[in-house]
Parts: C-alpha cells; sequence; structure tokens
C-alpha cells in the first residue's frame, strides 16, 4: 500500500524519486533509510557507493586522489543512481557543488533539504573520524564555510525540513508534506 502511494506521490509531482541533501551531519543516510523502510522502497546512499566502487574508504580516497578526484567520482554515481526511479537517495552534502547534479537532480526527484543548525551539526561531528574535510581544522569554521558555499543550492529544494531536533519528528514533517502532495 505505502509503495503505491508512494508512486502516486512520484506521479503527481512527475518525478521519479526522492533525494535526501544536506550537509555531513544532518542526518541524511539515517532519515533516507527510515523513510525508505516506510514506504517499502529501496534506499541509496551515494557515500556508500562511492566507496564500493572505488574499494577504498572516502578517506582514503581524499589522500590518496584528492578532492577533486573524488568529486568527479561522485557526480558520475551521484547522476547514475538519480537516474533510477522509485528510490530513496541520500546524497553526498558536497553533491550538490556540481552544476550537472543540480541539474538532474531537479528534473529527476523531490529533492528534501534536511536542514541543520550549524552549531548542533558541529557537536553531532566533534568525533567523527571519517570526514576528511574536517580533519586538522576547527569543525564550527569549517562547517559555516561549507555552508557558506552550498546553502544557495540547498535552498533550492522542492521540501526543506528542520532536522535540528529529533529525526522521527523530521521525518513525520515529510510524511504530512508528501501526503499533501498525492492529495
Amino acid at each position: 500500500m505505502k509503495t503505491t502511494t508512494f508512486r502516486m506521490i512520484l506521479a503527481k509531482s512527475k518525478k521519479k524519486n526522492i533525494a535526501i541533501i544536506g550537509h555531513m551531519g544532518s542526518g541524511k543516510s539515517v532519515f533516507g533509510k527510515k523513510l525508505a523502510k516506510y514506504y517499502n522502497l529501496d534506499h541509496i546512499d551515494t557515500d556508500k557507493e562511492i566507496t564500493l566502487f572505488e574499494n577504498k574508504t572516502i578517506n582514503q580516497i581524499f589522500l590518496d586522489k584528492g578532492e577533486d578526484y573524488f568529486r568527479k567520482i561522485e557526480s558520475k554515481i551521484v547522476i547514475k543512481n538519480l537516474r533510477k526511479k522509485n528510490i530513496i537517495i541520500s546524497l553526498g552534502g558536497g553533491s550538490i557543488l556540481s552544476k550537472d547534479v543540480r541539474e538532474i537532480l531537479k528534473v529527476k526527484s523531490i529533492s528534501v533539504f534536511l536542514h541543520t543548525d550549524i552549531k548542533i551539526l558541529s557537536k553531532r561531528l566533534k568525533n567523527s573520524k571519517n570526514r576528511p574535510l574536517l580533519k586538522e581544522c576547527n569543525i564550527l569554521t569549517m562547517l559555516y564555510q561549507l555552508d557558506n558555499d552550498r546553502r544557495k543550492h540547498y535552498l533550492n529544494a522542492d521540501i526543506i525540513i528542520d532536522n535540528s531536533s529529533t529525526l522521527n519528528k523530521s521525518l513525520e514533517s515529510l510524511k504530512e508534506i508528501l501526503s499533501t502532495i498525492n492529495g
């Protein structure tokens, strides 16, 4: 039943899937998994897809080949997955920097920006060892810098959900919004 509802929502919106965007630590992967489970659909985490493709961690890719290489691979994998249908996709935080990704995202997906206060992100990420952009820097300063570069793109999302408090509250908000699309 829920899968049918999801497909009706997508058909009405003329989109093929739902893509979750936002900063690292905003909860995209967990949110995407829960949403996919609710609708009984597949979930794709593009960061995981990248690590499978490269057979390396994101940290190792950054270390061995650099951020530019990572962004090229990220764009390819994100675009490939955005062309699929009836899935929930959690995108890496920086994937939105690619113009090609933004263009296909707009056409193929209902995009959901998980907005999270930067200070809350900083607390969530303070002990993270798997974020190459946060190595050897002031995390709060770096998050403000990343936000400055990315926010304008995040704000173009079809739906903006505040995920600064609890994930379940955010998930309920999205379900409510999607039900209005279904009418």
